[in-house]
């Protein structure tokens, strides 16, 4: 999923880099590279295939010397957001100077957690503090395909399914930054190069030893990698054309997307009303707002929920925004917010940057769960 900061953060806590740093720091692009919707996987020997992570965007640029610099996909400056990873990568001297492309991913045992990432981006900094032993040494737990099950074999040549630590000795909640792009080196700029041979290039320098740090698998069979995304309800699958150099932006056809819909159980918080009818439902997912639901809200549930819950019933107290401020989005519109939620099951695309499901659709409302 691509994903950038809800909130533009124009300053950061970590210190500039002195002048002598900044002369070896590699060009970023204007703006990175982007898959374009499909609804398709391609065919033919000339594209390989990746997982779509459920991350944040991030470039990472590196001098070789201990210095970082995070960049989200707009090119904000990230390092006080991400002090943990910062200090992973200010560790990868070895790394030598290089431009890093991946997404900022918080695996929580099982599968991305995007909710949870998504909290860091609107935390707008945390205090900086040095890796806690444990967390130094710990081995994430990361999604693993037995053997039999491998979607095609690997590109690069190891064989690997998709990227697992050699021995797990807890799961837990953990930020990891996969990597699937290599902009520059110590060599000099590579987007002139396939992109096949700048994977290769990547994982050669990225290595396997790191579990915080690893580079996503790229396969050749695209249909098998599909049945394992649906599988097990990953994102979707990233289709990269293997000869095609580093295109800023969308303007081109090398990088498509094929992604699975999300199901979602949300919370009804509010009634969105219009020319006094009910225009949309309000989300709420794990206590964040979600957007506004109308697709699949019928005439016939309309008139249902506005009679039960029409503002001039007197036993219908006023009751405030959930959420801690008030959605952009809600600013000049008339809303009735709930005593008490209901929950529904929707579909979507995608969340969006800002935390929303895109093209939201009602599919049920649920029953109401029993008091524990």
């Amino acid at each position: 999923m691509e994903h950038t900061s809800p909130q533009h953060i124009p300053d950061d806590l970590s210190p500039p880099l002195d002048s002598a740093a900044e002369q070896e720091l590699p060009a970023l692009p204007s703006e990175p590279m982007a898959p374009l919707f499909d609804a398709e996987l391609p065919t033919g020997s000339e594209w390989g295939f990746q997982l779509k992570w459920d991350g944040i965007r991030i470039l990472a640029r590196l001098n070789g010397c201990g210095q970082v610099e995070l960049f989200s996909r707009k090119l904000y400056l990230k390092n006080a957001i991400y002090p943990e990873m910062t200090a992973v990568l200010e560790s990868k001297r070895a790394w030598g100077p290089c431009l890093l492309d991946g997404e900022f991913v918080w695996w929580d045992g099982i599968r991305p957690n995007f909710q949870q990432v998504l909290k860091r981006e609107r935390s707008r900094g945390l205090a900086r503090q040095p890796l806690p032993p444990a967390a130094a040494g710990a081995q994430a737990a990361l999604p693993a395909i037995p053997a039999e099950q491998r979607p095609g074999s690997d590109l690069s040549g190891t064989g690997s399914g998709v990227p697992a630590s050699a021995s797990v000795h807890q799961s837990f909640g953990a930020l990891v930054y996969v990597l699937f792009d290599l902009l520059s080196d110590e060599s000099g700029d590579l987007r002139h190069l396939p992109y096949e041979e700048r994977h290769r290039r990547l994982t050669a320098l990225v290595g396997t030893d790191d579990p915080r740090v690893f580079v996503t698998d790229l396969f050749r069979d695209g249909e098998a990698l599909w049945t394992w995304v649906e599988t097990n309800r990953w994102e979707g699958v990233v289709s990269k054309r293997l000869s095609s150099p580093y295109r800023e932006g969308k303007k081109h056809r090398d990088w498509l997307k094929k992604k699975i819909a999300l199901v979602l159980d949300v919370d009804i918080v509010g009634l969105k009303w219009r020319n006094g009818l009910i225009a949309s439902l309000v989300m709420e997912l794990e206590g964040e707002y979600l957007g506004s639901v109308s697709l699949g809200l019928n005439d016939a549930l309309r008139g249902v929920l506005a009679s039960t819950f029409r503002p001039q019933h007197a036993h219908l107290a006023v009751v405030s925004c959930p959420f801690p401020a008030m959605p952009e989005d809600l600013k000049n519109e008339e809303v009735q917010w709930l005593s008490l939620p209901f929950r529904c099951r929707v579909t979507g695309l995608e969340l969006t940057s800002a935390g929303q499901l895109r093209h939201p659709k009602l599919v049920t409302f649920l029953p109401k769960e029993p008091l524990s």
